[in-house]
């Protein structure tokens, strides 16, 4: 059988993170066995993982050209292996596939998160005496669980991902041949060619969409939210409900958008609709440098990135849509439930991320070989990223402590596109312009107010320089503390622009 995923994406390590694969020189079945049995007791639900044998390593990097593998030994190994699986309790059995890349062939074990977890493996396959292990990955190794993590294993047994489960209420006939078919073209599987001779539940079998023997087979949840015309017959809630609030939440105003279909395809029209109705360009000039800033209200790639992290993460068997809202100064991507406990809100805060399990290691599986979301915690870092670059102010995250109903990615507008003709003149008192110029270096409340020449006195403070925090023309260096004894204000994005906005004016 040929893999879901082309081989060259597979070694490339741009879809399948490298905790996820292992190389190997040649066929050598004790240490490949134990790598089995890890990847199939999927210890932290990262999906599939892959044992690449032919490929040498360096630095967790395959090199290349790969070394190959003798096509001829192909047979024999699939023999061996089905004497080596028998060994693995429960049993358990990877797929085989040889593959074509450098004019030579690889073999390429694939091993799907396995069903019946915990599975043990002998430390030998190859000895006549045998003792078992559990056996788990670590980062990129294949480890011997201690007590504390074979604990949490066992207790993972039947612990399987919603989208991982079988759903006994449908058919592997309500499967969408064409559907699954488009997803290998795209993919450039070499499963595409051969699956024109299959039917729709020998395909479903090959890319693991259904489980059961063949009188009783039904389809997985993912192949139904993903491979299915109609996903939301079996999960009312698998939609996006895109609102716009041109005056707010609180505006009479408002358009209502649903997206429905397979999730995939929703996220691509959603993305598609901000592309051509939401994000907007403008050029911003300076006057003391030729060159223009080319800023967006938002960038795409966070809106793509934090899009594809709600589809991915969202809780599929509560009937809540994603709400994706659109106000006058932010969008607001709200998914149910909550993030997972493990998630703490100053890990958000920080932007600093690490998830411990996912909840939809398949879906992930599938977005990721579309190139519709990143590899593994790095939604945050690249929403960060893409809105400092774009001088847009820091994303909001809301966990919902400690109820975890819901989690909101809040992100707000680029100063550029709040900032108008008609407020400059409000805004831009000459004491205020003096405030900001000043606070290009972080002040205090005692500097400031002394610098514009005033005592340092509640009063003073509130009617000069609280009206700039409260319009984000300035900011506080210590957040998380307004109050603190060492606090000082600096210039926002939003002000340095009403600056620059001003001396354009003025010349």
């Amino acid at each position: 059988m040929s893999l879901l995923i082309n081989i060259e994406d597979l070694l490339s390590g741009t879809i399948v993170e490298g905790t996820r694969m292992e190389f190997k020189q040649g066929w050598n079945p004790t240490p490949i066995m134990r790598t089995v049995c890890a990847f199939a007791n999927d210890f932290e639900n990262e999906g599939s993982g892959y044992i690449i044998v032919g490929v040498e390593e360096k630095d967790g990097r395959p090199v290349r050209p790969v070394l190959g593998f003798d096509p001829n030994l192909f047979e024999t190994v699939q023999k061996e292996m089905i004497n080596y699986c028998n060994q693995i309790q429960p049993t358990y059995f990877p797929v085989l596939s040889l593959e074509e890349i450098d004019g030579k062939h690889v073999l390429v074990i694939w091993v799907s998160a396995g069903t019946n977890r915990p599975y043990k493996v002998p430390d030998d396959v190859l000895s006549r005496t045998k003792t078992y292990h559990y056996r788990i990955r670590q980062y990129s190794s294949t480890i011997v669980p201690s007590q504390e993590q074979e604990l949490e294993l066992i207790q993972l047994t039947a612990k399987i991902p919603f989208d991982d489960r079988v759903n006994q209420q449908a058919k592997t006939s309500d499967l969408s041949f064409a559907l699954m078919r488009e997803h290998l073209e795209k993919t450039k599987s070499r499963l595409f060619d051969e699956s024109a001779r299959m039917s729709v539940e020998e395909l479903a079998q090959q890319m693991n969409l259904s489980q059961g023997a063949n009188e009783h087979l039904f389809p997985k949840n993912v192949g139904l939210l993903m491979f299915s015309s109609t996903p939301q017959k079996y999960f009312k809630g698998a939609k996006i409900d895109l609102v716009e609030f041109p005056e707010g939440v609180d505006g009479k105003n408002f358009n209502e958008i649903t997206f429905e279909g397979t999730i995939q395809q929703q996220l691509i029209d959603v993305l598609s609709y901000f592309k051509s109705n939401i994000i907007k360009e403008k050029i911003i000039k300076f006057s003391d440098r030729e060159q223009s800033d080319r800023v967006y209200n938002y960038p795409y790639e966070a809106i793509e990135e934090a899009l594809s992290n709600a589809v991915y993460h969202r809780n599929y068997e509560l009937q809540d849509p994603i709400e994706v809202r659109i106000l006058p100064d932010a969008i607001e991507i709200i998914s149910y439930s909550g993030a997972d406990p493990a998630l703490k809100q100053r890990d958000f805060t920080r932007g600093i991320v690490r998830a411990r399990r996912y909840r939809n290691r398949r879906i992930g599986e599938f977005l990721k070989e579309l190139r519709l979301t990143e590899g593994r915690a790095t939604g945050i870092p690249t929403i960060n990223r893409a809105l400092r670059e774009n001088g847009s102010p820091k994303p909001k995250f809301d966990t919902d402590e400690p109820d975890r109903r819901y989690f909101i990615i809040e992100i707000p507008i680029h100063p550029a596109f709040t900032i108008d003709s008609d407020t400059l003149e409000e805004k831009a008192t000459p004491q205020a312009i003096k405030i900001l110029e000043y606070c290009k270096e972080p002040k205090s409340r005692a500097e400031i107010l002394d610098y514009i020449g005033i005592t340092n006195q509640t009063k003073n403070f509130n009617t000069n320089v609280l009206p700039l925090l409260e319009q984000d023309l300035i900011e506080y260096t210590i957040k998380e503390s307004p109050k603190d004894r060492n606090q000082k204000y600096i210039i926002t994005e939003k002000g340095n622009l009403l600056l620059s906005s001003l001396k354009k004016d003025n010349q």
